[in-house]
C-alpha cells in the first residue's frame, strides 16, 4: 500500500439504484459512456470536477453526498 495518497469513493451506485436508473441511462443523461460511469462505481477512475458537479446536479445533491474522500493508505499496491 501507498501511504499519504488519499482515496476518493462513492455513493453513485446507491444513488442510481435508488431510482432504478441503468448504468446506460444515467451514461445518456450526463452525456458519458457506460464504461465511464462502470469505472467510476469501480472506483477506477476519479471523474473531473465538471463530470462531479453534472452527476451531483442529475441527482439532485450536493458532490459530498455523492463521492468521499479519505486521506491515508490507499488500495494500490
Amino acid at each position: 500500500m501507498k501511504k499519504d495518497e488519499g482515496v476518493l469513493h462513492n455513493k453513485l451506485h446507491v444513488l442510481r439504484a435508488e431510482r432504478k436508473w441503468t448504468q446506460k441511462e444515467v451514461a445518456e443523461k450526463i452525456q458519458v459512456s457506460r464504461q465511464t460511469i462502470v469505472s467510476i462505481e469501480a472506483n477506477k477512475y476519479n471523474p473531473s470536477l465538471i463530470l462531479s458537479f453534472k452527476l451531483a446536479q442529475l441527482f439532485g445533491v450536493r458532490i459530498e453526498e455523492i463521492f468521499q474522500y479519505s486521506e491515508g493508505m490507499t488500495d494500490d499496491e
